[in-house]
């Protein structure tokens, strides 16, 4: 009788026991282990780091470090450590973060709109994603991907169209470059396409219109008409004579594309560059920025009009005067002048 006493204080003790101890485990795993105040925090795991790595990421967030590390040990985690962006909810419980970094990546919206080179493509996306400047650059402007898909380095910008894309934050620079040729290619639909071939321009022709247009006006019910204007420019066989070109090529030329320049000159009107539509009938080696797809479709369905010449309207500040003839656009043309030097802009 005493030992079956004995027996079962020691079978209540190891109840007992083994009941704090599933408590202690209990709380380890499913207890709220978290500090920040957000509703919730990225974590980014970048491509090749190891367990260590996210213990140092998640050391700030955590209220117990050690207790996330023997569940992670206990899920088998440590050596399954993926690279990406993770989504931090407030008060999950180690488990629930354990399950996260596991496999649920977070994709991230990738935006950028109007650069005007492909350095500064990669400047904008740099920050976005994984892949650095210096490697996206390197990726874009590879030769045997260039000529593979009919771009050359001057038109490469061509290829990227502005607007908001999904990515995983661990995108490489390679594989930034490709899905981005997906969109172009889809972008270029066949209805586009026929549009573009019924105008008598390729696509990448098209783009280096359009940047144009997106340079001469910020107006976007503006630009059919101004698209009409060089479109029949250049069905008539005239040069362009684009100012934006002109202000592009001094660029180009002094490898300066931070300068500012308001004021086109009779001067910078002979500089000898492929990109001067004053000096050379064809069309600029590439686009002299990225247009919205609004220019690119303001090309596509040009305004059909008369209209040979526009001069800034003074009178209705960012929209444009449009004539027929020189002698009618000279008569604009002198209000304008008027106005800017009245600014006192001479450069």
């Amino acid at each position: 009788m005493y030992i079956k006493k004995i027996l079962l204080v020691i079978a209540l003790l190891g109840l007992v026991a083994l009941g704090i101890f599933s408590y202690i485990i209990y709380n380890k795993i499913f207890s709220p282990n978290t500090v920040f105040e957000n509703k919730t925090q990225a974590v980014y795991v970048p491509t090749g780091a190891n367990y260590e790595v996210i213990l140092d990421s998640l050391k700030p967030l955590l209220n117990n470090l050690d207790a996330f590390d023997l569940v992670a040990h206990k899920m088998d985690f440590t050596s399954k450590v993926k690279a990406g962006k993770f989504m931090l909810e407030k008060n999950m419980n180690n488990y629930e973060i354990v399950k996260v970094l596991r496999s649920q990546s977070s994709p991230v919206k990738v935006v950028f709109n109007n650069q005007e080179r492909l350095e500064n493509l990669a400047g904008r996306i740099a920050p976005q994603i994984e892949a650095d400047s210096t490697a996206l650059i390197q990726a874009m402007m590879d030769d045997e991907f260039l000529s593979q898909n009919n771009f050359t380095e001057a038109s490469a910008l061509a290829m990227y169209i502005p607007n908001q894309y999904e990515f995983f934050w661990n995108t490489s620079a390679e594989g930034f470059r490709e899905k981005m040729l997906k969109e172009y290619h889809r972008f270029w639909m066949p209805e586009r396409l026929a549009k573009s071939k019924e105008i008598g321009l390729t696509p990448t022709e098209v783009t280096v219109i359009a940047s144009i247009v997106q340079k001469e006006t910020a107006k976007v019910d503006e630009r059919p008409k101004v698209a009409g204007v060089y479109m029949n420019r250049y069905k008539n066989g005239w040069k362009l004579d684009a100012d934006p070109t002109v202000i592009y090529a001094i660029k180009h030329q002094t490898r300066d594309f931070d300068t500012v320049i308001k004021r086109v000159l009779y001067k910078d009107l002979t500089i000898d560059s492929p990109y001067n539509t004053y000096l050379y009938k064809e069309l600029p080696p590439g686009p002299i920025a990225m247009p919205d797809i609004s220019s690119i479709d303001a090309v596509l369905n040009y305004e059909v009009h008369k209209y040979f010449f526009f001069v800034a309207d003074v009178e209705n500040f960012g929209y444009h005067k449009f004539a027929e003839t020189l002698a009618q656009h000279n008569q604009n043309k002198q209000a304008y002048v008027r106005w800017i030097n009245q600014q006192g802009i001479n450069r």
